[in-house]
């Protein structure tokens, strides 16, 4: 993920509004879109391109040309309805990532059977750092286990590529503890630290989200 990617923001409460904010600000082509006349005129000095609009409709959503963005972040975790309507509205239009803020536990496993492709707990995340988050490195927070030690899942970098767990050593470099992967859907467990890594993979992993800046 980057700058070179288009992204949309459902819902400009703080969560929402912080991730468009700083997309915006680091160059990022952003479109803010909220049912809230006044939270879209409150915005539109810090993002330019802002909406109000349903986003649980699905003419709307083809108006807004949402089909031709590349990620949408689904900010309003108060109304599980909506959250789920646009979650599905979207992936059905062909979206390729959608990320759903939860509130809870339960709702983050409705949102993901529904299609989201990632769910954020804003407990654990900012709006802003989620939004560095999809600008530079490709890791997202999963959740916050303790004040310096986060679950992130983190894309498989290209140096990595055909190398294994041993060779790379991110223990050692990075503090990275490897405790699963994804890949086609899958999340395996018991990871082979001796098998090739693949683009196509995703790494879940055990580390302090500060150390992994050195990885941007």
């Amino acid at each position: 993920m980057g700058m070179n990617k288009s992204y949309a923001v459902f819902g400009l409460g703080r969560y929402g509004r912080a991730v468009a904010k700083e997309l915006v600000k680091n160059g990022a082509e952003v479109l803010a879109v909220d049912m809230e006349e006044e939270l879209v005129n409150d915005a539109i000095a810090d993002i330019p391109y802002c909406k109000c609009a349903d986003v649980t409709d699905a003419e709307v959503i083809r108006r807004l040309g949402i089909a031709n963005v590349d990620v949408v972040i689904i900010a309003m975790a108060t109304n599980l309805e909506a959250s789920v309507m646009a979650t599905m509205l979207c992936k059905e239009i062909g979206v390729p990532t959608v990320i759903a803020k939860c509130s809870s536990e339960m709702n983050c496993r409705i949102l993901s059977k529904v299609g989201a492709d990632r769910v954020v707990f804003p407990e654990s995340e900012s709006g802003i750092r989620l939004a560095k988050n999809l600008l530079s490195s490709g890791f997202v927070d999963i959740v916050e286990l303790a004040k310096d030690v986060s679950m992130i899942e983190l894309d498989v970098r290209a140096e990595w590529v055909g190398k294994n767990l041993i060779e790379l050593n991110l223990r050692q470099k990075y503090g990275i503890n490897v405790v699963a992967l994804i890949q086609d859907g899958n999340v395996c467990v018991n990871v082979d630290p001796s098998m090739p890594l693949e683009k196509t993979m995703r790494l879940i992993v055990i580390a302090n989200p500060v150390k992994l800046e050195r990885l941007r």
